[in-house]
């Protein structure tokens, strides 16, 4: 029997999240896996009357693709994946794996050649996202292998999932626009401030946000949502950083991530588990507070993980250019920092932040 949440999500994905209308043109990228919710997805965008396209991939063509692709295959980026993102209006990316851990024995070389190779096509998609030109929508459909790593079962995760997609079952859409108002009163007042002070666990680090936007997210772009990110100054961080949680990165698990900064450049990185592939991997751009407070749990998946009430989250690679970032990398790779416990972060010498609640009464 089919869950009703798949079809509710569905709705509330086009219809909200990505606003979707009328001869709009839409893609719809996924693994096969996930079936159900992109078939729920490709049936709200025909009745909402736009032009869907499916771009479904297969589970095991990127573990065959990493084995036996020469250097020139993987530099090789095929024309209807930049014709998509050059004239489409909508994206949905549905995240779905049978096995997360498939490519955990591939050369990280192989990988950097890849990203490379894709880098002028993700530019593409964040420059005309940044314009409103591309609307996109990005979630997850559970499988068992999500929930092995979240140490659930398949129920309590598909649980998980939809809790934490629509707190409000009743009124999914309306939960949403008060958390955007909620957030943006945090977004306007740190508008025109300068200097960030982040606190914690083997945590000092500063920076520069002169001139930077922060971008309030409410479950447009990612579904779940709940954070508040901006592009820091991009030779402004100075200090260090202590990882909390494990650093998840093409199903490559790095433990222990410690990074020292020094203007804007990572000058020192170790990890317990995976150093050698952190080090082939570098590189920074955004810093970003997650407000979701129903999400508590470690996931390993980090469209959750990314949005737990209390942390702070570091993305290595390219920036968003509608914060003001104009870091470019083949990468973006978010690791995340726990600041329930003693962490704080101070704005211009205002408190902001304190064991993972602002500080500050925005009511």
């Amino acid at each position: 029997m089919k869950d009703p949440r798949i079809q509710r999500l569905a709705e509330m994905m086009v219809q909200y999240s990505a606003d979707v209308q009328p001869k709009q043109k839409v893609l719809l990228r996924g693994s096969a896996v996930a079936q159900p919710l992109l078939l729920a997805i490709y049936q709200e965008v025909l009745q909402a009357g736009a032009y869907p396209f499916l771009m479904p991939s297969l589970p095991g063509a990127a573990e065959i693709f990493y084995k036996i692709a020469s250097d020139d295959q993987l530099g090789f980026v095929p024309e209807p994946v930049k014709l998509a993102m050059e004239t489409f209006d909508v994206m949905f990316n549905v995240i779905a794996d049978e096995n997360t851990r498939a490519l955990n024995n591939v050369d990280p070389h192989k990988m950097v050649l890849a990203s490379r190779a894709s880098e002028p096509v993700t530019r593409l998609f964040l420059e005309r996202a940044a314009r409103g030109e591309l609307k996109w929508s990005l979630t997850l459909f559970p499988t068992q292998a999500h929930a092995q790593d979240a140490e659930m079962s398949l129920t309590e995760f598909e649980d998980f999932v939809y809790q934490a997609c629509m707190p409000d079952m009743n009124d999914p859409v309306g939960y949403w626009k008060r958390v955007h108002a909620q957030q943006q009163k945090i977004c306007d007042w740190l508008d025109g401030k300068e200097n960030v002070h982040v606190i914690g666990k083997e945590t000092d680090l500063t920076l520069s946000i002169r001139g930077r936007k922060f971008i309030n997210c409410a479950c447009h772009e990612n579904v779940p949502d709940g954070e508040i990110f901006t592009g820091p100054v991009e030779d402004s961080a100075n200090g260090t950083v202590y990882f909390s949680y494990p650093a998840i990165y093409g199903g490559r698990e790095v433990e222990g991530v410690r990074l020292w900064f020094e203007n804007g450049k990572v000058i020192k990185a170790k990890a317990s588990k995976n150093e050698d592939f952190l080090l082939k991997t570098l590189d920074t751009d955004e810093g970003a507070i997650g407000t979701n407070e129903g999400i508590t749990k470690f996931t390993r998946e980090i469209l959750f993980d990314e949005k737990i009430g209390g942390s702070f989250h570091m993305a290595l690679g390219s920036g968003y250019p509608e914060t003001g970032s104009v870091n470019q990398s083949a990468i973006h790779w978010d690791m995340i920092c726990d600041l329930r416990d003693g962490g704080e972060i101070w704005v211009d010498d205002t408190l902001l932040y304190k064991n993972g609640k602002f500080a500050l009464d925005l009511s």
